[in-house]
């Protein structure tokens, strides 16, 4: 007979160990549930973030996703399955070697949801301008800051943009024709008006709805690009239908932490990468839909030639308001005015003409002046924002003699040119236009692309925030919130 003992004790303690390597094993299994969960959805969101929109980043150098993925039904539902699908292919294991081998965690997706997601279009573009002022941030505008700033702050000074020489100039004719010209007996024995014969009125004549005709040395070189504006972003509301503008999401936290710079020196910045990234006129951007986009984004037309138009009358509005205010401070060219005026015979017979039609014979001169600057700008010269003695280009004989033509004389090297005239359009400019009519030519420009037909700004996202669940086949539940984005 022998003991047994020694067996139930060994029984006794197998038991014992087996249960304390079944607990490591169980609690090394919820660790790894967690770890894989984690990794799973880090992945699956940098793998959503790289679906970014190739087209949208060779041309503009911006990082966004499109929900539509290249349809012409954008929804945040698109992403959520294909970030769904990515979580499932991280979480399926690779075919095992051993027969009836099975998953050691069997993870499955109980929920990928997003719940906050960053448009290019919310706050106006705000995301857009930010991701631009991001790729420009090496550039420097600290030596072109102080000098824009000052040239921005004297055409406010001046008024240059108000129009009030306009308002001017309709005043002194109100004044001319109010005063009753005297009246002489002709051949034939009858009292007729003297005529005032002022060469103003001759020069006004030609102030006409539009000035590309008088201010450009070949017109019918111009584009005829027209583009169906209806449908970009800056027309688009959120009660249009059949496609209405989307909007992301109301909850503040995801954008609160992606803040936009601002400021004047962020301002010009942004002007700078739309130099960078739209034609105009002068240089117009290969495979655009319009051509003149700067000058799109200023005046907002649907056709070249409308924006450039817009753009011209603006430019010539400014020259004539500077004009004016050289003029009038030129006691010289003040006297010549008022001999001019003295030639006339009613102004002879009728004192009181003789300062309202002095008046506008100035007006009359610093219009042709006016038409010679833009002339000159578009044929890529330069003009002081005000002028000296030593600028003026025309005489006061023009007056006498403007049949609508003028030289557009380039050899001048002081002032600005167009491309700087825009600038200080730009800058004064509203950002909110600026950003929405920008990402009009964006949708514009990548519509024209294979594939992308029916792009929309409004449907492109660049940041979000995912909610996600995940369960175990052994009984274990995780549960995230994870927040991704191009920084």
């Amino acid at each position: 007979m022998k003991n047994g003992y020694l067996t139930v004790y060994l029984s006794l303690c197998l038991a014992l160990i087996l249960s304390f390597l079944l607990t490591l094993l169980e609690g090394a299994r919820m660790s790894a549930v967690r770890m894989k969960a984690e990794c799973a959805a880090d992945i699956g969101m940098n793998s959503v973030l790289a679906e970014y929109h190739r087209e949208l980043l060779k041309q503009y150098d911006l990082f966004f996703v499109d929900m539509s993925y290249g349809t012409a039904y954008p929804a945040r539902e698109a992403t959520e399955d294909h970030l769904r699908r990515y979580l499932e292919g991280n979480f399926r294991s690779p075919s095992a070697g051993l027969i009836g081998a099975r998953d050691f965690l069997a993870l499955s997706t109980d929920k990928a949801r997003i719940t906050q997601y960053c448009l290019a279009s919310d706050d106006a573009g705000a995301e857009m301008r930010r991701q631009a002022l991001i790729y420009m941030e090496n550039s420097t505008v600290k030596g072109m800051l102080a000098g824009l700033l000052s040239q921005a702050a004297q055409v406010e000074a001046l008024g240059l943009d108000t129009g009030s020489v306009t308002a001017q100039r309709q005043g002194i004719q109100a004044q001319i024709d109010s005063i009753e010209l005297p009246k002489e007996e002709d051949e034939n024995g009858e009292m007729r008006e003297i005529s005032l014969n002022n060469p103003a009125d001759r020069v006004n004549s030609f102030r006409s709805p539009g000035v590309l005709h008088l201010v450009l040395k070949d017109a019918q070189t111009l584009s005829d690009a027209a583009a169906d504006t209806q449908s970009c972003l800056s027309h688009r509301t959120k009660s249009l239908r059949p496609a209405p503008l989307l909007a992301g999401s109301p909850e503040k936290e995801l954008r609160a932490e992606r803040k936009l710079p601002a400021g004047p020196a962020a301002r010009l910045l942004f002007d700078e990468y739309l130099f960078e990234k739209c034609g105009r006129y002068g240089k117009e951007k290969d495979n655009s839909l319009l051509k003149y986009q700067i000058e799109y984004i200023l005046s907002g037309k649907n056709t070249d030639r409308e924006n450039l138009e817009t753009v011209a009358k603006r430019l010539l509005l400014w020259r004539e308001a500077a004009n004016v205010i050289y003029l009038l401070s030129d006691s010289a060219k003040c006297a010549q005015a008022d001999l001019l005026a003295l030639t006339l015979t009613a102004v002879l017979r009728v004192p009181a003409l003789r300062e309202p039609v002095k008046y506008s014979i100035l007006f009359a001169w610093a219009y042709i002046e006016s038409l010679q600057d833009v002339k000159c700008l578009f044929a890529e010269g330069r003009v002081p924002l005000i002028k000296t003695a030593a600028d003026w280009k025309t005489d006061i004989g023009r007056v006498t003699d403007f049949g609508g033509s003028v030289t557009g004389e380039t050899d001048s090297e002081n002032g600005l040119d167009y491309k700087e005239f825009l600038a200080i359009m730009l800058f004064l400019e509203n950002e909110e236009t600026k950003s929405l009519r920008a990402m009009d030519l964006m949708e514009m420009d990548i519509r024209l692309t294979p594939g992308n037909r029916s792009f929309r700004m409004d449907a492109c996202f660049d940041a979000f925030t995912a909610e996600i669940s995940v369960s175990s086949g052994f009984g274990y539940h995780c549960d995230m919130i994870k927040s991704y984005g191009y920084d």
